[in-house]
Parts: structure tokens; C-alpha cells; sequence
């Protein structure tokens, strides 16, 4: 038998109010959830093409294409939901990503052939 009683345990450690998160959840507007996620891409993918502080620690550039093809899938399906306020931004970090991870690979994608080329066409750089 365990000391540990199931009170003391950190998924117990109190009640789960789901009828607050969902709620939570009804608040937030769709346009705010899909860039949040875009961000989170864009952030992810920033990360595996070694753009940031840690440099290649974290590289890793077929990480980073599913991730940019994802976040250009995203932009693709959602551009008629969101404003070109918060497009136009997003479609721009996707550019960059795309032409970083150009300039990161070896034997560069043919145009067209690119992570995420697929919804933005091809990216020259």
C-alpha cells in the first residue's frame, strides 16, 4: 500500500471545473485561436531551422518543413475567415520561414517543391 493518499496526488490535487473551461473557451473568438496557433507554428518552426539564441541545438529542418507546410495549409484554409489585418503578417513570417529554410537545406527544393509551396506557390530567394 502506498503512503501517498489519492488527495495528495497533483491530478487530484483539486476539482477540474470543465463547465469554466469550456466556457473559457466559448469566449475566445475563432480568429484569435487561429493565429494563436499560426504562432505557435511559426514559433515551432523558427526553432527546428536554428533561428534562434540556441542556434543548431534544436535544428532539424524535416521538423521544420512539416511545420511550415502545416502553418501554410493553416493560412491557406483560413484566409477567408480572418482579416488581411492578421493575414498579412502571418503570410509574411511564412514567407521568411520558407525562404530560411531555402537557404538552410543542402540540396534546395525545386520551386514550387518547398515546405508549404504547395499553398503559397513558389517561393524565390
Amino acid at each position: 500500500m502506498s503512503d501517498t493518499s489519492p488527495s495528495d496526488s497533483p491530478e487530484t490535487s483539486g476539482p477540474t471545473d470543465f463547465d469554466a473551461m469550456t466556457r473559457d473557451i466559448a469566449e475566445v473568438p475563432a480568429v484569435e485561436v487561429i493565429v494563436t496557433v499560426a504562432v505557435n507554428l511559426m514559433s515551432a518552426a523558427a526553432v527546428k531551422l536554428g533561428l534562434t539564441e540556441e542556434g543548431d541545438k534544436y535544428k532539424d529542418l524535416d521538423e521544420a518543413r512539416k511545420l511550415i507546410h502545416a502553418l501554410a495549409g493553416l493560412l491557406d484554409g483560413s484566409a477567408t475567415e480572418i482579416s488581411s489585418f492578421h493575414a498579412a503578417p502571418l503570410r509574411d513570417g511564412l514567407k521568411s520561414l520558407q525562404l530560411a529554410f531555402r537557404e538552410a537545406s543542402i540540396v534546395p527544393d525545386e520551386p514550387g517543391q518547398g515546405p508549404g509551396e504547395k499553398y503559397t506557390g513558389p517561393i524565390y530567394g
